[in-house]
């Protein structure tokens, strides 16, 4: 015996009721998560151009800190180090992460040595950031006997380059398999397809990890205390002690000067500014490209 058209109908409306209340209860967790991880991002830039906005001036970005006890000064000797210290960095962290995460996933498949260095990234990557300090402070200022920037170069390298690694990998992963076969159908070099092909293909993927990756070594402190170690004057030379931003800020951060604690709060703004634009001419820079591959 058939169920009477209206039941059929009340349970078709349930039916529907139930629906576009789980989408629309879907849909508010999503904006709520979305809200959770950008508020807290909105409320340290608003605070920080809170408490750093009044010590930025021409003097800050053109001179030196003043000696102990003189208001005034500035940070430009450590933003210059910064910029230093992440171009080495990134020259040398870049290429061996990207080079690695492509021999994972284009030569690797299955050999012991890809399981081996994708362990090695994996527990790099968890690794605290002064254990780095540590390991170049023992293999590189131990041996040449003084501080330098190149010592600090190295450890963000290698503090890079797991995590660019992954990405690459995870990145080239994506590609689908028919546009290798095809390139290597027309005769093309396995190599000349992997830089030609894959890596065009998965290049947002690697240049977002290689962002992530560059924003995280900005900012880090523990590591350049004991390679860097910091320097009170203008330095260009690799050899030497040089300043950085996230060095200055420490400094002036545990100093019981309140004229220190102001400027700390502009480095910070500084800072925090120089990685936004950096990131965001980068992916400028890679949207266009990807924009010009696809026409």
């Amino acid at each position: 015996m058939r169920p009477p058209t209206n039941y059929k109908s009340r349970s078709m409306r349930l039916n529907s009721a139930w629906r576009y209340g789980i989408n629309h209860l879907v849909t508010g967790l999503a904006i709520l998560s979305t809200a959770l991880v950008i508020v807290p991002l909105v409320a340290i830039l608003v605070y920080l151009i809170y408490k750093g906005a009044s010590s930025l001036n021409l003097d800050f970005f053109t001179h030196i800190p003043a000696p102990v006890g003189e208001t005034g000064g500035g940070m430009a000797n450590a933003m210059l180090g910064s910029g230093i210290v992440l171009v080495l960095a990134s020259s040398m962290g870049i290429p061996v992460g990207i080079a690695a995460g492509v021999y994972l996933a284009e030569y690797g498949q299955g050999k012991l040595l890809a399981m081996a260095v994708r362990f090695t990234a994996d527990v790099l990557n968890g690794i605290p950031s002064i254990v780095m300090g540590i390991a170049a402070y023992s293999l590189i200022v131990m041996r040449q006997m003084h501080f330098s920037a190149f010592a600090g170069g190295v450890a963000l390298a290698i503090m890079m380059v797991p995590t660019i690694t992954r990405t690459t990998e995870e990145m080239l992963m994506t590609v689908p398999h028919s546009i290798r076969e095809a390139a290597l159908g027309l005769g093309v070099p396995k190599w000349r397809t992997v830089l030609s092909v894959s890596l065009r293909t998965a290049s947002p993927g690697i240049i977002t990890g290689c962002m992530l990756a560059f924003a995280r070594v900005a900012g880090e402190t523990a590591p350049l205390l004991f390679t860097a170690f910091g320097n009170q004057f203008w330095s260009f030379k690799l050899n030497e002690p040089i300043a950085a931003l996230p060095l200055q800020i420490y400094v002036y951060a545990i100093s019981p000067y309140d004229e220190w604690h102001r400027l700390a709060w502009g480095g910070a703004l500084v800072l925090i500014l120089m990685i936004m634009v950096s990131v965001t001419l980068v992916r400028i820079y890679a949207g266009r490209g990807v924009l010009k591959g696809a026409s």
